[in-house]
């Protein structure tokens, strides 16, 4: 195979000294990934703007064939890891300027700072001419506007920054306008107790009726990744410092909060079970009255003795003990877990490989909603059945997230034994969206093929793998002065 048409000449990435590490020429496999991941590339008057979500050769595309935000993070960090920013600075500017047009779901206006969650490019070949559509959520299943967009666009406008040393991109006047109408969203007052964010079911990855309404861990945490992000983009003129202010107390109440509450290990799950309730004062220990009898069955034998993990949800009288990936996984890279949550993170990944890597990585959430909790909490949804699509399915895009943050913990063993049981299938089974069955043995039941996140996480996997200072585009370390006080475990210590 021609090397030269699969990599960029500039800044290449050294998976051409993996020889050593194979014993043969550049991983096969690592070579068809960029292959693909470049048929899937959309361009717009020329210009290079994103990747189709997955190429899709059924009758029936859906949405598949448009460019997801939160698909396309995956795909932009293999091309800023391969030397070419180019693309990545084209969707950053692309869907800056799809954020300020007007939207609207039936007679209701969305916010202003609303990012779209994809856009599909409109080739005329008579007038040969490109126009852009853009769905904001009305075209979504469920009819919700995509929470997550605006929090990656953040993310993934601080990686290109990171990565190319280019500081003119978020410096424009149009990109800071971009991240205040974002964060104007997010900070605006209202009758919140809570420093989390209210989210209706459907807003982010999981985007069906998945019982993820309320605050679920996914969007607090790119939420909290988000806001640190915009404190290093951020222009230090009179509205970034009024900005600015406003971040840094909510980023302290916010880290405050998830690692107090929402934090889950062997000592804390002993103390839910013997909670009092009905505790009406302000040294209150069961402070959200969760009933110690809606703790699930499962729980107590999931939980190991060393390792712990942040819980799905926490609201009034509501914890949702399941397991989320995404959301675990951005709590490390973006330091809203400490140090030693982290290592109890991936402590409980180790006890509980069978469970959360299986045949396939990563678990979306475990374990699996089934019989008459999944009738009620799915509306007897026949894509998430049992152990399926995000039902307990398990998603290959999700190995470079796991990835990032057993390098940042200092455990990259456990990536790499990831990476390789995924090595022996992904390619083989023609790049599946998603895996089913209670250890992913089966390619997922309406899983598309030829997905392209699943194809861009395993490049990113690979080649941060490869070379660790790639982590710095996705990473943050901890800022000691959100350190708290508190302990809340004698398996770990803040």
């Amino acid at each position: 195979m021609d090397f030269e048409n699969v990599f960029s000449p500039s800044k290449r990435s050294s998976f051409n000294s993996c020889n050593a590490q194979y014993g043969l020429e550049p991983h096969l496999m690592f070579v068809e990934a960029w292959e693909a991941l470049r048929k899937t590339m959309v361009y717009f008057r020329g210009q290079p703007v994103g990747t189709i979500a997955a190429l899709d050769n059924s009758d029936e595309k859906l949405n598949y064939d448009q460019v997801f935000v939160r698909d396309f993070v995956p795909s932009a960090l293999a091309f800023l890891m391969n030397g070419e920013p180019e693309i990545v600075k084209n969707f950053i500017l692309k869907t800056l300027r799809l954020q300020s047009w007007e939207k609207k779901i039936d007679r209701f206006q969305l916010g202003e700072g609303v990012m779209p969650a994809s856009f599909k490019v409109l080739h005329d070949p008579v007038r040969n001419t490109d126009t852009i559509m853009a769905d904001f959520g009305e075209s979504a299943i469920g009819r919700v506007a995509p929470v997550d967009s605006g929090f990656w666009w953040i993310i993934l406008l601080r990686a290109y920054t990171k990565s190319t040393g280019d500081t003119s991109l978020a410096e424009m006047p149009d990109c800071q306008k971009g991240m205040r109408l974002i964060l104007a969203l997010c900070l605006s007052e209202g009758f919140d107790t809570f420093p989390t964010l209210l989210c209706a079911d459907g807003c982010s990855m999981i985007d069906r009726r998945m019982g993820v309404y309320g605050y679920p861990i996914e969007i607090q945490a790119l939420f909290f990744m988000a806001l640190r992000c915009a404190l290093v983009l951020l222009k230090q003129d009179d509205q970034g410092k009024e900005l600015t202010d406003r971040i840094v107390k909510r980023l302290h109440a916010l880290s405050f909060h998830m690692r107090s509450y929402f934090w889950l290990d062997l000592k804390q799950l002993n103390d839910i079970y013997r909670y009092k309730t009905e505790e009406y004062s302000h040294t209150a220990v069961n402070k959200f009255n969760v009933m110690p009898d809606s703790l699930p069955e499962w729980v107590f034998d999931f939980m190991p003795t060393y390792g712990g993990y942040f819980l799905g949800n926490v609201g009034p009288s509501n914890m949702d003990f399941r397991w989320f990936c995404l959301g675990n996984c951005i709590a490390i890279l973006s330091s809203l877990a400490t140090p030693e949550q982290s290592t109890a993170i991936m402590d409980l990944i180790e006890s509980r490989w069978e469970e959360l890597v299986g045949d396939m990585p990563v678990k979306v959430c475990y374990p699996a909603i089934e019989g008459h909790d999944w009738r009620i909490i799915t509306g007897c949804d026949p894509k998430n059945t049992r152990w399926s699509y995000h039902n307990g399915g398990s998603w290959p895009v999700l190995l470079w997230l796991l990835t990032a943050a057993c390098i940042k913990v200092g455990r990259p063993q456990i990536a790499r034994r990831a990476i390789e049981v995924a090595e022996l299938r992904l390619a083989k089974d023609g790049w599946p969206e998603y895996y089913d069955g209670k250890s992913g043995r089966y390619i997922g039941k309406q899983a598309r093929k030829h997905q392209t996140w699943s194809v861009a996480g395993y490049l990113v996997a690979k080649m941060m793998l490869e070379d660790p200072s790639h982590l710095g585009m996705i990473s943050l370390e901890e800022d000691k002065q959100m350190k708290p006080t508190i302990k809340r475990s004698s398996s770990w210590s803040f």
